[in-house]
């Protein structure tokens, strides 16, 4: 039996682990899916955002300005990449500019340092293709960016180093309770008993919650959200993250730099009723573009690279919703987390440890809060290059030519602690196929190394969820 059971491996999840990690617990971690940060964690705008959005005094504003400050404390200890562009939020005319101002009062009453209002001319002195039709911005140097999934990522390993364990391919279909334990019951099968369940399952919450509370006062409204990605010889292109005015609907179609140098632009806004609906449309692509004009009139669309889509877990409650079950003691719901869900992470993992669950337990003596992140193959000094090869010839074969990845460092996402044995895993990691083919030249190799890695025919190496098989059936036979 464990003391606690987290439903769900997105950057909540992971970070929830690693924070219970610290204390004298048993923990495991339950993914449904083939990976961690499947979902909602992979596909977003990867923005830490300063605070100067959420509604006063509640849990969106509390926890999003402390967020933002502790991913400096994560930048040392798991060697996650943050990207400190700051941020401008535009205004085109006087009734813009009053919002702005409003805007501005709510940031510093949230509790954001450094905001002030620039003039359309000094702040295009800083982004240059910032439309000519902006008049005044909302300077938030505060704002980060940073690689959402290589967080969660580094997070759970972190946790798996201070005692941690996780199960993937682990989808909860039934939760039981008794006088002083739940039993959790799988899709294949299997059952784990815990003392304690965090409930951190993304657009699904609400559907984990009614495994016991049929009467659940949170209900998921999925909102897709679709992006163009620009290739990375756009990089200084712009160097801030440009928003809109915020609306009802979200922040609204931005501009995003990217640490490995892409820009990302979008997102759309549109319920789903399809909580994996992962498609984009002609339709949301012209949406973006279209409100891209009020940012910019200097968009290279001609480096595109990609598309995709996300789906976040909005609700019908107005916050964050983190809270005990008011009936089932233990049964602990972290749930409606959309945005700012990214920035607040590792403020919800501590305010549910600290305020919710007040946990009296000692602390480990010997937690390790440090995650060392390998230096890519390519960063090295030329003489580390070739001792490494020397030592080992797998480090002298580029697989991803774009990227520079070599294919020890596919071999080591892979067999790592938290590896994954699929192509779209193996991009998470190793950034094979992120570049400007997008895997046209280097999958097939790829796959060829899973293969060798895994023991696995070519005929069940996944793209990325289960039962996603690249080769569907034989067309040709020698």
């Amino acid at each position: 039996m464990y003391d606690y059971v987290i439903i769900g491996s997105g950057i909540i999840g992971t970070l929830i682990a690693r924070e219970l990690s610290k204390y004298e617990v048993s923990l495991l971690v339950l993914e449904k899916e083939n990976d961690i940060a499947n979902h909602q964690t992979t596909a977003n705008s990867a923005i830490i955002h300063s605070g100067h959005d959420p509604k006063e005094n509640t849990l969106k504003a509390k926890l999003c300005v402390l967020g933002n400050r502790l991913y400096d404390a994560l930048e040392t200890e798991l060697s996650i990449p943050l990207l400190r562009t700051g941020a401008f939020v535009v205004a085109h005319d006087a009734e813009e500019e009053n919002m702005l101002n409003l805007l501005m009062q709510r940031a510093l009453v949230n509790g954001v340092k450094d905001v002030e209002i620039l003039s359309g001319d000094d702040a295009r002195k800083l982004e240059p293709k910032l439309a000519s039709t902006v008049t005044k911005v909302l300077s938030l140097p505060s704002t980060k960016v940073t690689y959402p999934w290589e967080v969660a990522i580094a997070a759970l390993g972190n946790a798996i180093k201070n005692g941690a364990h996780f199960r993937r391919n682990s989808h909860v279909v039934d939760i039981v309770y008794h006088q002083d334990f739940y039993t959790l019951m799988l899709e294949d099968g299997q059952s784990f008993e815990s003392k304690h369940i965090i409930n951190a399952a993304g657009v699904l919450s609400d559907h984990v919650a009614r495994m016991l509370e049929r009467d659940f006062e949170l209900t998921i409204r999925p909102r897709k959200g679709e992006y163009f990605v620009l290739d990375r010889q756009a990089k200084g292109w712009f160097n801030h993250v440009i928003y809109p005015l915020p609306t009802k609907a979200g922040k609204g179609v931005l501009i995003v730099p990217q640490v490995h140098g892409n820009i990302l632009l979008g997102p759309t806004s549109s319920e789903t009723t399809d909580p994996s609906d992962a498609a984009t449309t002609k339709s949301g692509m012209t949406y973006i573009k279209e409100h891209l004009k009020a940012l910019s009139h200097h968009i290279p669309y001609d480096m595109i690279i990609r598309t995709f889509a996300g789906v976040r877990a909005s609700s019908d409650y107005e916050d964050f919703y983190i809270k005990e079950s008011h009936r089932y003691p233990g049964f602990y719901h972290v749930a409606g987390i959309d945005s700012p869900g990214l920035t607040a992470a590792p403020a919800i993992a501590q305010y549910l440890i600290q305020e919710i669950m007040k946990l009296n337990v000692p602390l480990k003596k010997d937690f390790d809060p440090i995650r060392i992140k390998p230096m890519p193959f390519h960063h090295l000094p030329e003489a580390e290059k070739e001792q490494r090869v020397k030592e080992n010839p797998a480090y002298g074969h580029i697989v991803c030519k774009c990227e520079k990845i070599t294919e020890q460092e596919i071999i080591d996402a892979i067999t790592g602690p938290t590896g994954n044995d699929t192509i779209k895993g193996i991009k998470k990691r190793a950034r094979a196929g992120s570049g400007l083919c997008q895997g046209g030249y280097c999958e097939g190799r790829v796959m060829k190394i899973i293969s060798k890695v895994t023991g696995k025919p070519l005929s069940e190496i996944q793209y990325y969820a289960q039962d996603t098989p690249i080769f569907v059936k034989e067309t040709k036979k020698a």
